[in-house]
Parts: structure tokens; sequence; C-alpha cells
């Protein structure tokens, strides 16, 4: 009734807990509820009697599955805690094995059947398109009519972004002036059908900074909602296919502009290592991938910065704050924009409730935490928040236009936009209101 063989935790990594707590307070499930099972070092106990022989299905599925894997925790940690590979092998071992709901099933089924495939993804996307032009989800955003809908189609309804037109970039985007070097550009999932005008501001930052990007038309997911998941396989393939599509690029960097994807990707070696054919491959493909900013912070800006008039809020992703550990990266980035003031919110540690699709699976507990961060950012009194990460700027919207009182409506911009308006002079979307009626 405990794990399976197949790569269970590591006991040597479960006995460096020493049980001092400081996990508590950096953990965001364990500062909802106070509850010791929602805590790191309770979730290491509930992993060490599951495998000395305690069932797996039941509460211990359930306390596991309510981590959100932001690994706020091994920042916290004093004593070094791998709690990153500890939950990764878990949630492995809770995937083959759980017991959900016919419901839990399906859900799971749709929501993985649909985002990490841009094809299946840009079907949906064009019928959200189709509801705006409709005026249909302006009705059902009306919050006399929101507060009937099921909770799964609010939440959906809610985190989907407002779609303008689709910005399409060519395979080669060729350096501005000396080339410095030939990158790769991972495009994503939902990147790249939702947010495609941050991918369009990443190649044109990146080409500015004098690199030639090449943007492989055949790429697809990383894996990185599989693999936060615990679906091993899928997230196996997803890696293998992305490896692939960029040693055939023949590129010095790949570059990743969501924190989540870097994260995955920078872990490839782990994921594969038992893959003969793989495991060097990916192990030289997780050390040639870089986080935007951490690579434009690594080459030293050449590009001549033009001024944004405006006061931002940065959020830091948790998986590159700490996945990655890059912080001070994106602050210089943003430090070097003329007339830009950046403020920073309180408890910045703290997840927002996004953590892949965390937000679908724990609609809950991820509105709790997104709402506790929207206050934090509109509390700063900032004109727009920025952030390395679509799915943090998505929850940290929808969260706040849940808000009774919203104050007053801010813009969401990923790094690479803010970038791209002082280097290409690109205009910034206009915020929107929250939803009214």
């Amino acid at each position: 009734m405990g794990f399976d063989d197949d790569h269970p935790p590591s006991r040597e990594l479960l006995a460096d807990c020493v049980h001092c707590g400081f996990c508590l307070p950096a953990c965001p499930t364990y500062v909802l509820t106070g509850e010791e099972m929602d805590s790191p070092r309770g979730r290491i106990h509930i992993i060490s009697q599951v495998l000395d022989g305690a069932p797996l299905p039941g509460a211990a599925q359930l306390h596991l599955d309510r981590c959100l894997s932001c690994l706020s925790c091994v920042t916290a940690c004093p004593s070094g805690v791998r709690y990153d590979e500890i939950i990764a092998d878990t949630r492995m071992q809770v995937e083959r094995q759980a017991h959900r709901s016919p419901g839990e099933r399906a859900l799971r089924g749709a929501v993985f059947g649909v985002f990490p495939y841009p094809r299946r993804l840009r079907v949906a996307r064009a019928l959200l398109v189709a509801g705006e032009r409709s005026g249909l989800r302006s009705l059902l955003r009306r919050k006399a009519v929101r507060k009937h809908l099921p909770g799964l189609l609010r939440t959906l309804d809610g985190l989907a972004p407002a779609l303008g037109a689709r910005e399409r970039i060519a395979e080669l985007v060729p350096a501005r002036g000396e080339c410095r070097g030939r990158v790769g550009l991972l495009t994503g999932c939902v990147q790249s059908v939702l947010f495609s005008p941050v991918n369009a501001a990443t190649a044109r930052v990146l080409a500015r900074e004098g690199f030639d990007v090449v943007v492989p038309a055949r790429q697809g997911c990383c894996g990185a909602l599989s693999g936060h998941a615990g679906r091993e396989e899928e997230a196996k393939r997803f890696a293998r296919e992305t490896v692939d599509c960029f040693e055939r690029a023949g590129v010095d960097t790949v570059v990743v502009n969501s924190a989540g994807c870097g994260s995955a990707m920078k872990e490839y070696a782990r994921l594969l290592r038992d893959d003969e054919n793989y495991a060097d491959r990916a192990e030289q493909f997780s050390l040639m991938t870089r986080d935007f900013s951490e690579f434009l912070s690594l080459a030293g800006s050449r590009a001549t910065r033009g001024p944004v008039e405006m006061t931002v809020a940065y959020h830091d992703a948790c998986h590159l704050a700490h996945a990655q550990g890059i912080r001070a990266a994106p602050r210089a980035l943003l430090e070097e924009v003329p007339g830009l003031v950046v403020r920073e919110i309180a408890d910045p540690d703290l997840c927002c409730g996004s953590a892949g699709v965390y937000n679908l699976f724990q609609r809950e507990w991820a509105g709790r935490l997104g709402e506790r961060k929207a206050q934090a950012v509109l509390a700063t009194g900032a004109e727009a928040l920025v952030a390395s990460n679509p799915g943090c700027l998505m929850q940290v919207r929808a969260a706040s236009e849940e808000l009774d009182s919203p104050g007053h409506a801010i813009g969401y911009y990923h790094l690479a936009q803010i970038l791209d308006a002082s280097l290409c002079g690109t205009p910034l979307a206009q915020p929107t209101s929250a939803p009214g009626g």
C-alpha cells in the first residue's frame, strides 16, 4: 500500500529534515490553515510513513495534493533539505496510485488533453474570441451572473486573458547590429496561444541586444505542466521532443520567458536520467537553458533604453525565485529603464496560487492565495504588475477582479513587454477595468 519501486522518495533526503520549523511561515498552505500536515515538514513526515508501508490514497494523498510545489521552503530551509526532489518523486508516485473521483479524473483528462497542445488550445482560443465578439463573455462576467456559474467555469473565465490578434514570429529574427550569438526561443504551449505578444516582445528584445533568435516552428510543450502534476511519462515525452527540436536548431543557448518552463527544462537531466538515449543530451540541454532575465543579465545590456514613465510592482514567480534562484536579474533590468519606478510587494515569497494548473485542481486554496497576493499588489499603488511567468499574471489579475473593492484598474505585463517598450517603443496595452454589473 506504500510507494512502488520506481524512484520512491529518498530516505536519505528525508533524513536531512531536522523538523526545525523554519519552513512553516514560508509555506503558503500552512500560512492559510496552520495545520502541520499542510506544511513541508508535515508532508515529509507523511512521506516517511508511506515509505514504511502506510497507505498513500486517503489522508496522505489529500495533504500531498495540496502542496503547490512552490519551493519556498527550499529557500527558507537552513539545513538544505531538497524538498524539490522529494516532492517531485512523490508526485510521480501519487499520480500512479491516486484514488480520484470520476469528476476529478475527467477534469484532469480535459486539462492535460488540451493545455499542452498548441493546436488544441488554439481551438479553445477561437471559442474565447467568439465569446468576446458576441458579447457572451461580457455577460458572463457580470457579478450578478458570475455568482451563479459553476466554480470551474468561473475560474476558467477569470483566468483567460482578453485576447487580441495573435502576433506571429518569423523562424529567424536577425540580430540588430553586430551579432553576439545565436539563441533559441521556447514559445511554449499556453504562452504561444494566449500570450503571443510576450513571445514577440522577447524576440524583439533579444534581437535588439544583438542575438539571432531562432524560433523553431515545430516546437511544442516542454512538459512543465505534466511534470508539475506528476504525469511522468507524458513529461518525459515532451522533454525528449523539446531536446530534439532545439538540437536540430543548432543554437548556443535556449532562452525561456516562462519561469515554470525554465525550471522544468533545467531539470531534464534528472527527469531523463534513466533514458540511455537522452540522459547525456538532457544534461547538456539543461546546462544551455537560461531564463530570459538571466540570459540578458549575463550577456550585459548593449541597446539604448528609452523612457517608460510608469510605476510598477514586481512579482517574484516561485519557479524563478525559489526553483532557479533568480531574483536580482529582473530587478536590475527594470532599473535600467529610464522613468520606471519599481515597488516591492509585501510577503513577496508567498505563492500567488497559480502553480501550474493548481488553480484549476485546488480552486479554493488557489483563490485564497490569489486574493492575498492581489491585495498586496494593489496596496503598492502601482500602475502595473510585472512578472516573468504568464500563470502568475493570469492568477493575480483574476483574483484582483474578484475582490469586492478592487481599487484602480492596473496593467499586467511580462518583463519582456516592459523592455520591448523601452528598447523598441512598442506601446503597452492599456489596463482594463474589473467586470461590473
